[in-house]
């Protein structure tokens, strides 16, 4: 068995958050083992990963987020994909809701011990929430809106600062400063279609946002 299969398993049982609808969105869809990146969001949504128990896969934060990720030649299934929240945060309304400093601090022990599981040479935090959590495991002083897209030495690796692929991020940072961020990204880690044309990488960036973007899963 795994460290990750395992952690899989204590996750699925963990009830220590009653406001939270459990969708504990943790398997071998979050994508490898053996990722050189690990890409940590929020939380699942109520009709992205919630439903479909994949990250950022469902809703509109995850068909920007293939879109983005094909920008950065990157695919899912050499990645890792994970919140700083396992589960739901739901209002009294049963709507999505941004998790709380009590609900990252309850599940902080599950992303630290992904972070050590995978042991990814980079960690990209997509959003002020995962860079708190992250900077919970281990102090680093960045600040979203001033750092994104800078990279620096965290805890035996590097961290990446971008923002959340959500639209409401737009209002803070915009469609081509967000590409730009990725693209960042891609230098840093070229993937296996670092050298596609740009015409292709337009092409593969449609596919995405039109949800015909597969998500090949790995096996842990």
């Amino acid at each position: 068995m795994t460290a990750l299969l395992s952690l899989a398993r204590h996750v699925s049982a963990c009830t220590a958050c009653p406001a939270m609808r459990y969708s504990h969105v943790l398997g071998a869809a979050n994508g490898s083992p053996k990722a050189r990146v690990m890409l940590v969001g929020e939380a699942p949504g109520r009709l992205g990963a919630g439903r479909s128990g994949v990250p950022f896969l469902g809703d509109e934060s995850g068909r920007r987020f293939e879109a983005l990720l094909a920008l950065a030649g990157l695919r899912r299934d050499e990645v890792f994909v994970t919140n700083a929240v396992l589960c739901n945060p739901v209002d009294p309304r049963g709507r999505n809701r941004r998790p709380g400093v009590a609900d990252v601090e309850r599940c902080l022990p599950f992303l630290q011990s992904q972070v050590e599981a995978v042991d990814p040479e980079f960690v990209v935090a997509l959003g002020g929430v995962a860079l708190a959590a992250l900077g919970r495991i281990e102090a680093h002083g960045l600040r979203l809106r001033r750092d994104c897209g800078g990279c620096v030495a965290w805890y035996g690796r590097r961290l990446l600062p971008l923002y959340h692929p959500g639209r409401r991020a737009l209002v803070h940072r915009g469609e081509d400063a967000q590409r730009a961020d990725w693209l960042r990204l891609r230098q840093l880690v070229p993937g296996p279609e670092a050298g596609q044309s740009a015409a292709a990488t337009r092409n593969s960036m449609r596919r995405a946002l039109s949800g015909a973007a597969g998500v090949r899963q790995t096996t842990w």
